[in-house]
């Protein structure tokens, strides 16, 4: 035998979802409206406020952050213009002391070559003073020589004229030009 259900034709089928039950209907509705105004009174407000705080919150830190960025632009600016100006005074720093080298070496170089030349110029004279006393002491031995020779060769002592005319001829017979230098030739 078939199995028989006890169970109405449209509760088996599903269609008691479909047709209305006013009572199942007032309770639902009275249940929602409950709920509403508890949500309402106490939930709502509550998320609303946390959402609230939240929403300042974050307006805070994108206010915060765009003030650390304005400052960090300012700080990134300040610090290029530092830096242009450093570079600037390095530069300056830089071109002083080159010139200064330049000077010092140009001074340098000047001071070096007047050095020189005073020091070729004494050269000079003491080579001329030394050459003329040389000439001197030469002319000197030459006529002591002179004398003694004619004193020898006459056997005789000769007085100071006799000396002198016969160092004067001697003398007059050497070349002493090639021993004098440039500007002293007798």
């Amino acid at each position: 035998m078939p199995a028989v259900s006890h169970l109405p034709v449209a509760a088996s089928s599903g269609s008691f979802l479909i047709t209305p039950n006013v009572g199942l209907m007032i309770w639902t509705l009275l249940l929602f409206a409950i709920s509403m105004y508890i949500l309402g009174r106490w939930v709502f407000p509550r998320i609303s406020e946390a959402l609230d705080r939240r929403q300042h919150a974050i307006e805070e830190s994108i206010d915060h952050a765009e003030r650390v960025r304005h400052q960090a632009d300012e700080m990134l600016e300040e610090y290029r213009e530092r830096l242009r100006e450093a570079r600037a005074q390095a530069e300056q720093i830089i071109e002083r002391a080159r010139k200064s080298a330049e000077v010092r070496e140009r001074e340098t170089m000047e001071e070096t070559q007047k050095r020189r030349e005073q020091l070729m110029e004494q050269t000079r004279r003491d080579i001329e003073s030394e050459t003329r006393r040389a000439i001197q002491e030469i002319r000197r031995e030459v006529a002591d020589l002179t004398v003694m020779a004619t004193e020898k060769v006459t056997r005789k002592v000769l007085d100071e004229e006799d000396q002198r005319r016969l160092i004067e001829e001697a003398l007059g017979d050497l070349d002493f030009s090639a021993l004098a230098p440039d500007g002293d030739r007798d």
